[in-house]
């Protein structure tokens, strides 16, 4: 069982990178997007939605395999994150390099109430810190597609 939830929480252990996991579990999300279909935004959420419930339901378990909360090896919540910060934003890879560079600095950084969602307990702290960073990588992109589909408007 343990080897199911290292396998899982590091996304098939990824976040064992000596170097930075949770940038590279970040980079290991942008592959799970780059292969969800982008006409289907059903799908999409459903799969939000299923790592958000897998991150909470093996947090606990994580916590006690890792002996360590919020361990570094955990990045399935960057996973999960990553493709917040992503949903409903123009696919290209303008938006997908933007996407990523706002979505680890409001991971790093983490703004209110991200730095409270961190201190629950288990699974909880740990996706829900993330999915605040992701909102607001997601909001300041889309912010950022408003502001240049006005200047395509100007421009034409």
């Amino acid at each position: 069982m343990k080897i199911l939830i290292k396998l899982i929480s590091s996304v098939f252990f990824v976040g064992y990178s000596p170097y930075a996991p949770g940038t590279i579990g970040t980079l290991a999300g942008l592959g799970l997007y780059w292969l969800l279909p982008r006409h289907s935004s059903g799908l999409y959420f459903s799969i939000i939605g299923l790592l958000f419930i897998i991150g909470i339901l093996i947090g606990k378990k994580a916590e006690e395999t890792f002996e360590k909360k919020d361990c570094r090896k955990f990045v399935l919540d960057e996973v999960f994150g990553i493709l917040i910060a992503l949903a409903m934003v123009p696919f290209g890879l303008f938006y997908i390099i933007t996407g990523f560079i706002l979505f680890r600095i409001f991971d790093i950084l983490k703004p209110f109430p991200a730095k409270l969602a961190e201190k629950l307990p288990y699974g909880w702290g740990v996706m829900l810190d993330d999915a605040i960073a992701g909102i607001y990588a997601n909001l300041t992109l889309q912010i950022i597609v408003l502001g240049r589909s006005q200047l395509t408007l100007t421009l034409s």
